[in-house]
């Protein structure tokens, strides 16, 4: 049986990081395609729910990426994929910051890993974290630096990293904005990046 308990400590948890915005009925359908509920995770893979929780809670698996309006925790499909590799949850931390030569950063990386705000990547591996945040820098200097006239090559240059970055991360949803304060990189490095340089098409 489902310890009530566990789940509305996970839903403080998730509420105190990400603050009360309402789910709508779009938010609700999106992460329904994207994600699905820890129990039915869990139950997929043999494992127990409220183990999970407490894992969660302890500080050694991420929260859910979103809480649906119905209250399911929804998480993603390979919630449980870095702690294998890493050969427990217990070691999970040492192998995940281990990824970057900087230690501070990489504490850094696993506190936002451990919120469960990575819910910009298709899937989350430290390898497509620090591609992402490299992707995200670079085109946001070319657009900032962007020439009057970008020739054919600074096109083909810029097109390739948006496209790589949109192969990284999905769609966001109306939800994301209102927990993030604003937009999300999809819209300020994927979308407006072809808004206004499209593809063999005139600046904007």
């Amino acid at each position: 049986m489902t310890d009530r308990t566990l789940v509305r400590q996970v839903a403080e948890r998730f509420r105190e990081v990400n603050g009360d915005h309402p789910m709508t009925a779009a938010d609700d359908a999106y992460v329904t395609g994207q994600f699905v509920p820890l129990e039915a995770l869990c139950a997929s893979l043999g494992r127990d729910a409220d183990e999970a929780r407490r894992l969660m809670l302890e500080g050694l698996l991420p929260l859910p990426g979103y809480l649906r309006s119905d209250g399911a925790e929804m998480v993603p499909r390979d919630l449980f994929r870095l702690a294998e590799a890493a050969g427990s949850s217990e070691r999970l931390r040492a192998w995940f910051t281990a990824h970057w030569n900087d230690r501070e950063q990489g504490e850094a990386e696993w506190e936002a890993y451990l919120s469960g705000q990575y819910v910009c990547l298709h899937s989350v591996t430290p390898a497509h974290i620090r591609r992402k945040d490299e992707l995200s820098t670079e085109i946001a200097g070319a657009l900032e630096t962007a020439p009057a006239e970008p020739s054919p090559q600074w096109r083909a240059a810029l097109h390739a990293r948006v496209d790589e970055l949109d192969a990284l991360e999905p769609a966001f949803t109306a939800y994301d904005r209102l927990r993030f304060g604003g937009p999300t990189s999809r819209d300020t490095c994927v979308d407006a990046a072809r808004a206004r340089f499209p593809s063999g098409g005139p600046t904007a």
